[in-house]
């Protein structure tokens, strides 16, 4: 599991929090029932509304991912891919056979696979070439819905002031609470906010990432298997991987 999103979204909480604190203020002041349900709940419902039913079942999985996706090393696919080239190189094509049983990659496999069973280079670049192109499409779709949430959950916060004050104009005959009444009103706007900008928009960027490393990787994959069907040079190859690295992975390896 890679961190990056929990920390920070716990490092931008925490700076609320000691902010309020340094203020004399008590985080708790802002955890109040009605604003939640108001901004949460409606702003799954406005992206819901605004979405079909398949992304609105995928929400928390989408959720999970943002928080949790790791995605492995591109320079582990090159060197497994070098390995191969080597034995393809010595042993034919049709030596990888048993290799592609140990490969955990299932794009890279199901590429390897293809290969194998002699299937023409061009249809392996079009067919997988496709798959990237779906499931870049699909990403992006789940990145789409979280920026949706934040674009919505910070008018849902007006909406729950807006009510916080008319419920305040309704008690004016009580001033000594109209002060703790405004306050609470402007709860709903705070975590509408707040929620768009250290959640939602977050996770979503975070989405978009995650997308583009696996879709790197898959062409990365598509490129290597095509150079071995081809009878590419092992050094070749390696190079060739190798320039369609990231520029810090490329730096790693020029240390290494």
């Amino acid at each position: 599991m890679d961190p990056a999103t929990l920390i920070g979204i716990g490092a931008a909480l925490a700076a609320v929090f000691g902010s309020m604190i340094l203020e004399g203020s008590s985080p708790m002041a802002i955890f109040l029932p009605a604003p939640l349900m108001l901004v949460f709940i409606g702003t799954i419902g406005a992206a819901v509304a605004g979405g079909v039913l398949p992304d609105a079942k995928a929400l928390p999985k989408l959720i999970k991912l943002a928080l949790t996706a790791k995605v492995a090393p591109p320079d582990r696919s090159v060197e497994i891919l070098v390995k191969l080239a080597e034995r393809a190189r010595r042993e034919g094509l049709l030596a990888l056979e048993d290799d592609v049983a140990n490969i955990e990659d299932p794009f890279l496999k199901r590429a390897l696979e293809m290969a194998v069973d002699g299937t023409d280079s061009a249809a392996v670049a079009e067919i997988l070439g496709a798959e990237v192109d779906t499931k870049r499409d699909s990403d992006r779709r789940g990145a789409k819905v979280m920026q949706d949430m934040g674009g919505f959950a910070p008018t849902i916060g007006i909406i729950g002031t807006v009510i916080g004050l008319i419920h305040v104009l309704g008690n004016l005959a009580e001033p000594a609470e109209l002060g703790a009444e405004i306050a609470s009103a402007f709860v709903a706007t705070l975590w509408g906010v707040l929620s768009a900008n250290l959640f939602w928009f977050p996770m979503g960027n975070r989405l978009r990432r995650i997308s583009d490393m696996e879709c790197a990787q898959m062409d990365l994959a598509i490129e290597g298997v095509l150079a071995i069907q081809d009878g590419s040079n092992p050094r070749l190859v390696e190079q060739k991987l190798h320039s369609l690295l990231p520029p810090v992975e490329q730096s790693k390896k020029e240390v290494a």
